[in-house]
C-alpha cells in the first residue's frame, strides 16, 4: 500500500496538469526509498521501478500499459490488470499474498537502489532514447541546477578529466 504522502503528491501533480508518468514517478521514488531504508530489496533498479509503476496504476494513476512489442505479453497484461484495478476503485488485498511478496523482496539486494545503480539505469534508458535525449536532459540540468550546482558539476567534470588524463 503506498504511503498517504505519496498519493497526495501524485494527486497534486494531477491537479497541476502534469503527465501520468510524472504522477507515477512519485510512487517509483517511494519504492527506491523503501529499498534504501531497508524495508525490502529488489533484484535490480528495473524491478524497483516496475513495483512503483504497478503501485501507481493500482492507486488510480492513468498510466497506460506498454505497447505491444515494447514488453512481453505477460508484463503488458499485468499492467492492464493493475490499471483496471486502479480505475475500479475496489480495494481488496490478500494479506497472505502481500506477506509472501514482501518476504520474497526482503531476501533481495539493497544495492539495486544505490546511487551508482540508479545512475546506470538512467544513463542506459537515455541512451536507448538516443543522443539528443541525453543532450536535452543535460541542457535541462544546466538550466535547473543553479549557480552552486553548476560550479559543483564543473569541479566534478574537471576531476574526472584529470583522473582519465593519467
Amino acid at each position: 500500500m503506498p504511503e498517504k504522502e505519496t498519493i497526495e503528491k501524485a494527486e497534486r501533480d494531477k491537479e497541476q496538469g502534469k503527465s501520468p508518468s510524472t504522477q507515477a514517478g512519485e510512487f517509483v521514488r517511494e519504492e527506491f526509498h523503501h529499498v534504501r531504508e531497508g524495508k525490502h530489496g529488489a533484484r535490480s533498479p528495473q524491478q524497483a521501478i516496475a513495483i512503483g509503476l504497478s503501485k501507481a496504476r493500482r492507486a488510480g494513476v492513468k498510466l497506460g500499459a506498454p505497447k505491444a512489442g515494447r514488453s512481453t505479453n505477460r508484463v503488458r497484461k499485468r499492467a492492464e490488470r493493475d490499471l483496471a484495478r486502479g480505475l475500479s476503485g475496489k480495494r481488496n488485498l490478500s494479506p497472505r499474498r502481500s506477506r509472501v511478496t514482501e518476504n520474497a523482496l526482503k531476501r533481495e539486494s539493497r544495492s539495486s537502489a544505490s546511487k551508482s545503480a540508479l545512475s546506470r539505469q538512467t544513463k542506459g534508458a537515455a541512451r536507448r532514447r538516443g543522443r539528443s535525449s541525453l543532450h536535452n536532459a543535460a541542457m535541462k540540468a544546466v538550466r535547473t541546477k543553479g549557480k552552486e550546482g553548476l560550479r559543483r558539476a564543473g569541479q566534478k567534470a574537471a576531476r574526472t578529466r584529470q583522473r582519465h588524463a593519467r
